[in-house]
């Protein structure tokens, strides 16, 4: 079957699958792309297993510029063909904070790109590049599990620094970053809490609330609820 003829079939099936209460739904949270169906991410995940690894298809899929065909793109993109280049085109274009996780979650943190665009994203202006440096750092505290712990004592010089930054979607990957990092081991647990009070001392109500949202931790929490955010970082194989 031709690329156009899956897409097609695809479409058609993201068609059926469309809920417009949950569009509404998801509007609610920032969820604001410019064309959506409402499909889950799970069922999308189904759908992305069953085509498999595809990267032409992906960047086809990326520049119908909906929703789900944006997400199913980062799930069947091949990481080892991915380029700076093509990290770049996708990051320019992130406009709500789902997108720009759901990349980084699927696609971005795999590639051998994902340590240099997390520090390189995280000085930049737009919101959502930012974001997605700091999105970057959080995933890859969880699943990088070779990585030393000198790479993420870099990260956390670069959260300090960037903790005066007010805006919503960056403030809060900023502080995922901090807690994920400190829940990595022992030595980054108590790397991240100097931190949290170096950052805490700061004359910012974003850096004072980046620090006290939630303290690093590595023990287990008293409550069982979770951001959506961490629960979406804690799934790493999507297909």
């Amino acid at each position: 079957m031709s690329g156009n003829n899956i897409i097609a079939k695809l479409i058609r099936r993201l068609e059926s699958l469309s809920d417009p209460s949950a569009v509404k739904g998801m509007a609610k949270y920032g969820i604001t792309p410019e064309k959506a169906y409402g499909v889950p991410i799970p069922v999308l995940r189904k759908i992305a297993r069953e085509i498999g690894v595809n990267h032409e298809l992906s960047r086809k899929l990326w520049e119908l510029n909906i929703r789900e065909t944006r997400i199913l793109a980062s799930m069947i993109a091949d990481p080892k063909k991915v380029t700076e280049e093509h990290m770049e085109k996708w990051v320019r274009e992130f406009d709500y904070w789902e997108i720009c996780d759901q990349c980084c979650i699927n696609l971005f943190k795999k590639t051998r790109f994902a340590y240099k665009k997390a520090v390189e994203w995280s000085s930049r202006k737009e919101e959502f590049v930012k974001r997605a440096g700091f999105t970057l750092m959080a995933c890859l505290a969880v699943s990088d599990k070779k990585a030393s712990n000198e790479k993420f004592e870099e990260f956390l010089s670069i959260i300090k620094r960037e903790s005066r930054d007010k805006r919503n979607y960056v403030k809060k990957a900023v502080n995922w970053a901090l807690r994920q990092i400190g829940k990595r081991n022992p030595y980054l647990n108590k790397k991240a809490i100097e931190t949290a009070k170096e950052i805490l001392k700061i004359d910012s109500k974003t850096a004072k609330w980046i620090a006290s949202k939630r303290y690093p931790r590595t023990d287990k929490r008293s409550s069982s609820k979770k951001t959506a955010e961490e629960t979406q970082c804690r799934t790493h194989d999507m297909i």
